[in-house]
């Protein structure tokens, strides 16, 4: 197998955040990143590289993100599955954002848990075997089946993934169950309908988080609530869309984004 391709990119660092100026009670965190390229991921790495809290970034993946900061390292891994090569890259590592997923449809449960499931424990054993003392954040989904023995199949495949990430010796595991999710700063999604939707029904956003602040959520809340969880824990290990905005609030907000992060509406089910 070819090498990886590594490189290091920088340009002028953007302004910090208003979080530089609160809740600095844990030191700079060294953040592994899956899935930068896509929406949630690429919307969780804007908020990882202004943040004051995360020192470096290590985003792993088939292509390069475009991003340039002195915080980022990025790492070209044709095959996600065989990681051992790149292991002095995860080592000592505080966290890692876990945001690589794919959709569902037109796979056999086969194919899909190859890819969900199988793909993400792969990452997980390569991380724990360097890094046992990191924090392991996953984004599942809305509807994932705990049980691992409902009706459908994606939420099957989420409900095993869950549980057996929550069962590895982590220093601790936390699942993100995002519902509808709006992109912010720029971020589009790599799905064409999707972004089509997004484009035609932008305006919506700001009626559903009046209506139904519980079940929406921004990239700028999940990056958010990841970098709090990851450096202060949340009481749960389980985070629905209520829990995931209440912990993007807790990690601060600038002005500049406050409408268009919801207020968490009481806690999640």
């Amino acid at each position: 197998m070819p090498a990886p391709d590594t490189r290091r990119l920088a340009r002028t660092e953007r302004p910090q955040s208003r979080d530089s100026a609160r809740r600095l009670d844990t030191a700079a965190m060294k953040v592994v990143l899956f899935g930068a390229t896509g929406m949630v991921g690429s919307g969780v790495l804007l908020e990882c590289l202004d943040s004051s809290r995360v020192a470096s970034v290590v985003a792993i993946g088939r292509n390069l993100t475009g991003q340039a900061h002195p915080k980022l390292r990025e790492i070209v891994q044709s095959n996600l599955f065989e990681l051992g090569t790149i292991s002095s890259e995860l080592s000592d590592a505080d966290a890692c954002f876990f945001c690589l997923g794919v959709s569902s449809a037109g796979m056999n449960e086969a194919e899909y848990t190859r890819l969900t499931h199988d793909l993400t424990l792969a990452a997980a054993n390569a991380l724990l075997a360097v890094s046992p003392r990191l924090t392991f954040i996953y984004v599942s989904g809305a509807g994932t089946d705990s049980s691992a023995r409902g009706r459908t199949m994606w939420a099957r495949v989420k409900g095993k993934t869950e549980n057996e990430l929550l069962a590895m010796p982590f220093k601790a595991a936390y699942m993100f169950r995002p519902g509808y999710i709006q992109p912010m700063r720029g971020v589009r999604s790599k799905t064409r309908l999707y972004q089509a939707l997004y484009d035609a029904g932008g305006w919506l956003y700001p009626v559903l988080r009046a209506l139904i602040p519980q079940r929406v959520t921004t990239t700028v809340n999940v990056g958010r609530a990841m970098i709090e969880v990851a450096a202060n824990g949340y009481p749960k290990t389980i985070l629905g869309v209520a829990d995931i905005n209440a912990a993007a609030m807790m990690g601060g907000t600038r002005e500049s984004d406050s409408a268009f992060i919801p207020a968490a509406n009481g806690a999640s089910p």
